[in-house]
């Protein structure tokens, strides 16, 4: 059955230079004396390393823990002794290091014990957590972990289920190479994917510049009976970049997916088919990711496809096609989205899809920038419709917030711009750069805000803590002031009956002196009576001033 086709704008049609590569079947690369294995390969936080030097390890064990949600896990791609766990140049243009287990190889190839994913009655959550521990990344290029996309849209039911076999680029024939001679692999893990989303369909795009592959795909899907139910594989036409996702969303459903949302907003999911076929490995055989397949080819002489394993060296994965005497570079990817290498001894990754071998015949050097001319042909060629000379200018500006108002983000890197440009301005790495800044910057704004907020919680802390003192020193003063006054009243009442004896008895001995009358006063004298009186008059008016207040005393 026919299915309509949708086409998105832009795009371009470069030379496709894939004839070469697939003259023989997928390779086998000896093992290398040493494999560095970078243990972050994926978006997302660095795995734990949960070996160290001098271990036994064996093929699959996991070498490197995922660090929180957005992280896959990273196992050793061979058996042999653990050399080092150390800083070494990773597969980046940067030539920055990054902390890697690095094995010596014993040559026994010894598996850990693997066994199939029982996965259709596990929880979602369970199965999700298999994905990122077997290190399951998007092996287009994006190296998304893979668990994070397996689980349904909360808003929206899928109806679609996408698998990209489009591959694009030119060179690059892994994909394809792999539906040719593994087609059941990619149905059964797309028919897992099918089955966890609960989509409906399930639409398997393929450049129609891979006839070999699509009659592969089409005759599993024939064989594999109702395992392949709702699988269809639909050619469509070659245009780079009809492999980006968004791009062949819109060739196969004809939705357009705008700024700012994603594809499961509409019932839409895309894996890669590589990534596929890694999903079939993890839950039906109980294999991580340890290896994929990768095309070596540009200027060498046997350009083919070989599965490599993690770690190897490009030097020695080149090694086999033999590159030319001329060769000066060593690119991974393609050469519309590839990086150039710092040197050609680091390690094959996941995100390793190519090994491009350069040359100054095969990729002369650029032509001298010239001044914009605002000529529109970038924005013609833009497959997510963007006007590319805007970013351009504020990007090399550093007007990095226009930059972002012309969503810079949405920018796919796919080189088609700088394809046509007339006046031969590198614009992707101006947008590389610009985005490379906000990076830093938002960064840079995090760190500052993590710790404005751990001063802000410790001047908090201080006050807490000050007023926390001084309510024990207010509480225990109050306490002191309590204590003395129950002492004070506790003496007073002590003192109290003692008072009361005294002024009785003082009251007595008033009394007593009263009822005493002087003796022999009988027979006293007129001028003795006189006298006695005289002296009584003299001490009543002692007492008189004695009992008189103070303020009424002359």
């Amino acid at each position: 059955m026919l299915r309509a086709l949708f086409k998105f704008n832009g795009g371009v049609k470069p030379q496709t230079h894939k004839l070469d590569s697939v003259r023989e079947s997928i390779g086998q690369i000896p093992l290398p004396a040493e494999l560095v294995i970078p243990l972050h390969q994926s978006i997302g936080g660095t795995p734990r390393p949960l070996v160290k030097a001098g271990e036994k390890v064996f093929k699959g064990q996991m070498i490197g823990a995922a660090d929180g949600n957005v992280s896959a896990a990273v196992h050793a791609s061979t058996s042999g002794t653990v050399k080092a766990v150390e800083m070494r140049t990773m597969a980046h243009s940067s030539g920055l290091g990054t902390l890697c287990v690095v094995i010596e190889p014993d040559g026994e190839e010894a598996w850990i014990e693997t066994r199939p994913v029982a996965w259709r009655s596990l929880p979602a959550g369970e199965v999700r957590d298999i994905l990122r521990d077997a290190g399951i990344v998007g092996l287009g290029g994006a190296v998304f972990p893979s668990h994070l996309k397996v689980q349904g849209s909360r808003s929206t039911k899928f109806k679609t289920l996408i698998i990209n076999g489009a591959e694009c680029e030119p060179f690059i024939t892994c994909d394809d190479m792999q539906m040719r001679e593994r087609p059941a692999g990619v149905l059964r893990g797309a028919a897992i994917l099918r089955d966890l989303l609960q989509a409906e369909e399930v639409l398997i795009g393929i450049e129609d510049n891979k006839p070999e592959a699509i009659a592969s795909m089409r005759a599993a899907v024939a064989n594999l009976g109702d395992t392949a139910r709702d699988i269809q594989i639909v050619p469509i036409p070659t245009r780079y970049p009809a492999g980006g996702a968004k791009q062949l969303i819109r060739v196969l459903t004809g939705i357009e997916v705008p700024h700012g949302r994603r594809s499961t907003d509409y019932g839409v999911q895309c894996f890669n088919s590589g990534t596929a076929y890694a999903i079939h490995e993890a839950l039906e055989f109980g294999r991580p990711l340890i290896s994929r397949i990768v095309t070596v080819a540009g200027n060498v002489e046997a350009p083919r496809n070989y599965e490599i394993l993690f770690g190897t060296p490009m030097r020695h994965a080149i090694a086999p096609t033999r590159a030319k005497p001329d060769s000066d570079r060593v690119i991974m990817g393609g050469p519309m989205m590839g990086f150039a290498m710092p040197n050609p001894d680091v390690p094959v990754i996941k995100a390793t899809n190519c090994i491009l071998v350069g040359s100054p015949a095969l990729f002369p050097p650029p032509e001298p920038e010239m001044p914009c001319i605002r000529c529109g042909e970038c924005a013609k060629a833009c497959p997510a419709d963007l006007q590319p000379f805007e970013l351009y200018w504020f990007s090399r500006a550093k007007q990095f917030g226009k930059a972002q108002e012309y969503a810079l983000f949405d920018c796919i890197e796919c080189g088609c711009c700088a394809y046509v440009c007339p006046s031969h301005i590198p614009l992707v790495d101006y947008y590389r750069f610009a985005k490379s800044e906000i990076w830093d910057r938002e960064r840079e704004k995090a760190a500052a805000d993590a710790a404005r907020e751990r001063y802000e919680f410790r001047l908090a802390r201080e006050e807490r803590e000050k007023q926390e003192k001084a309510a024990k020193l207010a509480a225990k003063a109050a306490e002191t002031r309590a204590k003395l006054a129950a002492e004070a009243a506790a003496t007073a009442a002590e003192d109290d009956p003692k008072k009361a004896l005294i002024a009785a008895a003082l009251a007595r001995a008033q009394a007593q002196k009263a009822e005493i009358q002087p003796d022999n006063i009988e027979q006293l004298t007129p001028a003795q009576q006189a006298e006695v009186a005289e002296i009584e008059a003299r001490r009543a008016q002692i007492r008189e001033i004695a009992h008189t207040p103070p303020e009424n005393k002359p």
